[in-house]
């Protein structure tokens, strides 16, 4: 019940304002600037606190596309697609086929999936117009633009709007610090009421409402850390994730006693770059979904297709592990 108030909450549009000082977001990726003008939006004030130097996290990297199922772009070429046969390809991806009932926040994922690219057309003028289908995808629901990365732009966009609301609102509702790593939950009672961070060697604290959009943590590789706790039989592979996606928001809320789910359902992606100079790298650039939907093929060290390319990516992965033994 507590999540399904949640969620309705971020659907009917609270007044951030009313009765809060500041709503705080730990990350400053395409999750935590989304979040960020949303509660601008609404009448909130807010902080966004940002480990590295600057913002954009993985989604800067995100070279194929953002999906939506029952866009405006979809239904002007015509394309049939439904929620259900999104909701249906995400749940067969992430069971490797098999059945399984999609959870809440699968549901929440595709149904206000076609909402998230409406807004940021309408709202940040981002051009969306170009579709394609690719791993996994019933249907042509992946939108991108013109631009050859789109991560890098709808990230950016968001990070350069938000960067002038910080410039011109002389009455601070609009705050970003970075080179500010999140260290603490705080607490009163069993309620969240702010955050401790770390910045220039000193401890600070904010307090308000917290919104934690730290990424994922394919980058642990520490023997204690999260990845090695779910999934250790893939500690050895490389990572196309940024060395900051450390798990740093999940282990604050583990530490307060947050309840998790999935964790083990780590992806891996088939493809990635290497630097011959640099082939042992644990950190890769990625070779994006989009190659194999644009038509790349992928073929073995004697020129052999190696398998499907448009196949879901735990199959492509697993017929290339196949080839690697």
């Amino acid at each position: 019940r507590q999540k399904r108030a949640l969620v309705d909450r971020f659907r009917l549009g609270c007044n951030w304002s009313r009765g809060m000082s500041q709503v705080i977001i730990i990350g400053g990726g395409l999750a935590g600037l989304s979040a960020a003008h949303t509660v601008l939006e609404r009448g909130g004030r807010v902080l966004v606190l940002e480990k590295n130097a600057f913002c954009g996290g993985n989604s800067t990297k995100a070279t194929s596309g953002i999906n939506g199922a029952l866009t405006r772009v979809q239904i002007k070429l015509g394309i049939k697609d439904s929620t259900e046969a999104f909701l249906a390809d995400t749940a067969r991806s992430a069971t490797k086929g098999e059945s399984e009932i999609p959870t809440e926040l699968n549901r929440v994922l595709v149904n206000e999936s076609a909402p998230a690219v409406h807004w940021l057309i309408d709202r940040f003028g981002l051009d969306l117009s170009l579709m394609g289908r690719l791993g996994g995808a019933t249907f042509p629901r992946t939108h991108r633009g013109a631009e050859k990365f789109p991560g890098m732009v709808i990230t950016y966009c968001l990070m350069e709007t938000y960067d002038k609301i910080v410039s011109e609102q002389a009455d601070g509702r609009a705050r970003l610090l970075t080179k500010a790593r999140a260290t603490k939950l705080i607490q009163k009672g069993d309620k969240v009421v702010g955050v401790e961070y770390v910045k220039d060697g000193q401890t600070h604290t904010e307090y308000g409402p917290v919104i934690i959009a730290t990424g994922g943590f394919g980058a642990d590789f520490s023997k204690d850390g999260v990845l090695a706790s779910v999934r250790s039989d893939l500690l050895h592979l490389p990572t196309t994730n940024g060395d900051h996606c450390t798990g740093d928001g999940l282990k604050m809320a583990q530490e307060i006693g947050a309840g998790d789910i999935h964790l083990e359902y780590v992806q891996v992606h088939p493809t990635g770059l290497v630097n011959p100079s640099d082939a042992n790298s644990k950190v890769l650039f990625l070779a994006a979904e989009a190659l194999r939907g644009c038509g790349g093929l992928l073929l073995d060290n004697e020129g052999q297709r190696v398998c499907d390319e448009l196949g879901r990516r735990d199959y492509v992965t697993g017929e290339l592990q196949k080839r690697n033994k």
